[in-house]
């Protein structure tokens, strides 16, 4: 697996090289800014890359030990499930590499490069993107899948606020960001639409793991698992509902959306201590806990009016994105934790015994 994310970071290193190599000959051009740029072209090669990169590694890691039941999953599924693992890899990748540009140009403001050094530039972060990528989807787990949405929803939507032109959006609320027009509404749309695709993604995880503790007799009903599962799915459709109906687009299906995904939220975490009988009684305590500070978040915004209904949207964004990744964290815990208890007991020692001397 090393063998080949070297494989797959060098080849992304040479092909984007090459293409910047072209692009920057006889120029200077800037770090950040401008319409050529040394950040802009090594952001866009990371994306592209990862986007390569994430698919050969998540394909070819079905076959590794631990990760065979993918095998089984029926072809549409896995393209799905391939497309959003690599599409918020690849993301992940392209934002924090136009990041890090952005501070480097301004730590050294006015410099400009050459052919030479803008290319290296883009050879290292491409290189690094196409590495990591590699060795990150080849060893994708349930926990990692749902820090993985936590940290593109929130690098995502702070990449959006940063972008946008309207210094007073906050003012509205929160899905203004996606009424601009410009590319930070797209970025902002979009990454709604992937964040909810990929909820749909590690349903297939989750409903693996929820099984796996059914089987263990840990789950009391055995169709804990597929309802879960189904309003992960609900939650997730209605995510990328948000993004596909902007609110200048189509109120009507954009607040349905909205609402529908607070529902099955709603319904997974009061539905829980009944759902997922059998779990410790602590994590029942967390969805309570978790609701109350919901409803507290809402009186504040009404009738207490101490903020804005952006600012209620992105406490409860927050509280929801942190229950969902508290509730897959837990989940995989338990998992682990009742694996040796569920594991077949050793066989007993077959060493030779030495015959006794006369």
């Amino acid at each position: 697996m090393e063998s080949e994310a070297v494989y797959a970071g060098t080849a992304a290193a040479v092909v984007c090289g090459i293409v910047a190599f072209t692009l920057f000959i006889g120029r200077m051009v800037p770090l950040w800014g401008g319409g050529l740029s040394v950040g802009a072209i090594a952001a866009i090669s990371a994306l592209l890359a990862g986007v390569v990169a994430a698919y050969l590694g998540y394909w070819r890691s079905r076959h590794r030990p631990g990760q065979e039941w993918r095998l089984r999953i029926r072809p549409w599924k896995f393209v799905l499930d391939a497309t959003t693992v690599a599409l918020v890899h690849a993301a992940l990748a392209a934002i924090f590499t136009a990041s890090v540009f952005v501070v480097l140009q301004r730590s050294f403001d006015g410099l400009e490069v050459d052919v030479i050094i803008g290319t290296i530039a883009v050879i290292a972060a491409t290189g690094a993107s196409g590495y990591l990528i590699y060795l990150s989807v080849s060893d994708i787990t349930t926990r990692k899948m749902a820090t993985l949405l936590v940290s593109f929803m929130a690098l995502s939507t702070l990449a959006s606020i940063a972008a946008v032109e309207d210094e007073y959006w906050w003012e509205y609320h929160f899905s203004q960001l996606g009424t601009a027009g410009d590319f930070s509404a797209w970025m902002f749309n979009t990454t709604l639409i992937v964040a909810g695709f990929f909820v749909t993604t590690f349903t297939l995880y989750l409903h693996r793991d929820l099984t796996t503790l059914v089987d263990r007799g840990i789950l009391e009903h055995r169709w804990a698992p597929r309802f879960m599962s189904v309003t992960f799915v609900i939650l997730g459709v209605m995510l990328a509902g948000v993004g596909l109906f902007p609110v200048d687009v189509n109120m009507a299906v954009h607040n349905g959306c909205a609402s529908g995904m607070a529902a099955a939220f709603a319904v997974m975490v009061l539905g829980s201590p009944y759902i997922l009988k059998g779990l410790p009684r602590r994590f029942f305590v967390i969805c309570y806990v978790t609701f109350a500070m919901l409803i507290g978040a809402f009186l504040l915004f009404t009738p207490i009016a101490y903020y804005n209904l952006t600012a209620f949207e992105l406490i409860a964004f927050t509280i929801i994105f942190s229950w969902i990744t508290v509730f897959i964290r837990f989940i995989d815990a338990v998992v682990a934790s009742t694996a040796d208890a569920a594991a077949p007991p050793s066989p007993p020692s077959t060493a030779a015994v030495p015959e006794s001397v006369n």
